[in-house]
């Protein structure tokens, strides 16, 4: 395993470890759906299915189609507050529930 690759190992059994990984997904999770990201993958999965005939799709075909435009469909700004020059630095990014 290259150094690159262990130190992203080592900061993901941290974030596990403390709960952090959970807290970040939530956030994500929340600020995609708030930009109607959910909604829009949504219809372009019905899309690809309804192009290709759910008997000749398998979930995996489903996945390797929809995940480019699901990248491209992340709003900048969303992009900018995940990996911006600040990161998500002091961000209140915990979801209280």
């Amino acid at each position: 395993m290259n150094k690159d690759a262990q130190m992203r190992a080592a900061i993901n059994q941290k974030l596990i470890e403390t709960g952090e990984r959970e807290c970040l997904k939530e956030w994500l999770r929340a600020k995609l759906t708030e930009c109607g990201w959910k909604d829009q993958l949504k219809a372009h999965c019905k899309e690809v299915i309804k192009e290709k005939g759910l008997e000749h799709i398998t979930v995996d075909d489903l996945v390797a189609e929809i995940t480019p435009k699901g990248r491209a469909l992340v709003p900048d700004s969303v992009k900018k507050e995940c990996s911006g020059e600040n990161g998500l630095k002091g961000k209140n990014w915990r979801i209280k529930g």
